[in-house]
This record gives C-alpha cells, structure tokens and sequence, in this order.
C-alpha cells in the first residue's frame, strides 16, 4: 500500500535544501536581524545624530521614527520562520533607500548598507518559496 502525500514532488524538490545551507541562511538572518535591530534603535530613541541626517533628508523626526519601528518589525520578522520571506523583501525595499541615499550624502560609507543589502536579497531570494506560500495562504 502507498502512502498519500499531500506534496507534490516537484514542490518538494524546490524547497528541499541542504541542511547545511538552512543553518547558514538562518545564522545570516539572525545575523541581519541584530543589524536592523542596532540601526532601528538610534531612529526610535531619537538620537541627535539619526534626527539631523532624517532633517537633511527632509523626512523629519515622524519619518525617521516610522522606518526605525519599520526595521524593527523587519527584524523581528525575519526570525520568525513563517515571516522571514516576506520580512526579507520588505527590508530589501528599506535598503535599497539607505543605500541610494548612503550613495548620495555620503559615498565614502557605502559599502555597509550595500553588503546589508545584498545579504538581505539572497535570505529573500533563498526563501521565496516561503514567501509565495505565505501569499497563497492569504488568499484563500
């Protein structure tokens, strides 16, 4: 007798990874976790520093506090397995700013928020099965 699988193989195939490349995608995004959280803290406690460089932006002291609180959520999100997909494509959005930006005001400092957004892309891309379930999920 044959079991009933509620899988298709070709779905299965796609998601199956090694276990060591889930334990590395893991430690990367605990890793980006504690980045967004070290950066979303200056911005939500107002630190004199983060509110200049948001005044020079033009975003003000509300801007910079809802992209603090946006990378907070981002950063917790992306420790929680049913999130973490969608947490890395939304933060992928965030980075994309701070380094457009970085580019722009300070160019000689590029290079962190570039390596954050590239690592934030390949969590995204490595788990955009998750993500497309979790859509799928919602729309039912």
């Amino acid at each position: 007798m044959t079991a009933i699988r509620t899988e298709s193989a070709s779905t299965t195939a796609r998601t199956r990874r090694p276990r060591a490349a889930t334990v590395g995608l893991w430690v990367l995004q605990v890793l980006l976790a504690g980045i967004f959280v070290m950066a979303a803290l200056p911005k939500i406690g107002a630190d004199p520093v983060a509110v200049a460089g948001f005044d020079l932006l033009g975003l003000g002291t509300a801007g910079m506090v809802v992209v603090g609180w946006l990378e907070l959520a981002g950063a917790v999100a992306l420790l929680v397995p049913r999130l973490c997909g969608l947490a890395a494509a939304c933060q992928v959005v965030l980075m994309v700013g701070a380094t457009a930006v970085t580019v722009m005001l300070m160019p000689a400092m590029v290079a962190f928020p570039a390596l954050t957004l590239v690592a934030v892309c390949v969590v995204a891309w490595a788990r955009r099965h998750d993500t497309a379930a979790l859509v799928r999920g919602l729309r039912r």
